[in-house]
């Protein structure tokens, strides 16, 4: 296994770095939208906080992965946690928001907000699985579950973004 991990060294320090570079540009958006816009602290919480958990994930998945000598067990504890505690905030999300019909401001917002995370954090518990099996493919899983979430928290922040600056200050 950690000839596997060695391969995919370059692509977690990849994704890790365009993570936490997103995470501190995210959090000026924040700082923006707040001075801006005090009466939608709760959409701030709604849209930003999750984004910020998946930067936050793959950033954590690409950090676990690049510790030295790991094996099966560990390398599959560290993606399925992060896989498993990811997929159940996320469906938390969808119990608690999903029945409050102005939570989100179109029915397709629940998917791409909620319901495409919860594929990506279910391509890492699988990944988590494959790797214990010892499959080839394992980290290929990994790869597209932490690719899918960047390219979700990409969009949630370019949303986002396009929402504060379209709004006007207060």
């Amino acid at each position: 296994m950690e000839l596997f991990l060695e391969r995919w060294a370059n692509f977690y320090l990849v994704t890790s770095t365009a993570a936490a570079t997103l995470i501190g540009l995210l959090f000026v958006v924040i700082t923006i939208a707040a001075e801006r816009r005090s009466r939608d602290v709760a959409k701030i919480r709604l849209y930003l906080t999750p984004t910020v958990v998946f930067f936050s994930s793959i950033l954590g998945v690409a950090a676990l992965l690049t510790f030295p000598n790991h094996t099966q067990l560990s390398a599959a504890t560290c993606v399925g946690l992060v896989g498993v505690a990811g997929w159940t905030c996320e469906v938390s999300l969808l119990v608690r928001r999903g029945g409050d019909r102005h939570a989100y401001n179109y029915p397709s917002e629940l998917f791409e907000y909620v319901g495409l995370p919860v594929v990506a954090y279910g391509l890492l518990v699988a990944g988590s699985v494959f790797i214990l099996r010892g499959s080839q493919h394992a980290l290929t899983f990994v790869a597209v579950g932490l690719l899918s979430l960047l390219t979700i928290a990409i969009r949630n922040s370019w949303a986002i973004a396009v929402d504060v600056v379209s709004s006007r200050p207060r």
